[in-house]
């Protein structure tokens, strides 16, 4: 059985949810700190992170890999996998929809397949289950 991994990142925050601001440090790796506030979940632009884009980072690099290793486990191996994901916040509801947009350059799979398998990678990656209370959305691209 393999060893569990337990990942771990802190937040803080000063003052009232709306003037207030904090920060969120990624404990585990130390690659960085970084500045949160209410303006950056409600406004486009606001010069700081959100849970929200965290939550986007962690959902478009979960879903690459996965992706990556259904289509290997298909016997074709991807040259590339780039995924966006957009999270939706609206303020007094919260999370209300992600939607990955993924482009995969494979040599040598049928586009049917490719739609089977990218979808199946979106149900089976580790943060799509986790996030499953929200709609997910999928656009899979096959790079020529």
């Amino acid at each position: 059985m393999p060893t569990p991994v337990t990942s771990s990142a802190n937040g803080t925050w000063s003052g009232d949810l709306t003037s207030g601001s904090g920060q969120t440090t990624l404990s585990t790796s130390g690659l960085g700190t970084f500045d949160v506030n209410w303006k950056a979940r409600t406004e486009p632009g606001a010069g700081t992170t959100n849970p929200e884009e965290l939550i986007a980072a962690a959902h478009a690099a979960c879903y690459s890999m996965a992706l990556s290793n259904e289509l290997a486990s298909n016997g074709t191996t991807p040259e590339s996998v780039h995924t966006t994901a957009d999270v939706t916040f609206v303020a007094g509801t919260g999370i209300t929809g992600i939607h990955l947009t993924t482009v995969a350059s494979v040599p040598g799979i049928l586009a049917e397949d490719f739609a089977r398998i990218a979808e199946g990678a979106k149900d089976g990656c580790p943060v799509s289950a986790a996030l499953k209370a929200t709609p997910i959305t999928l656009d899979a691209t096959l790079q020529g």
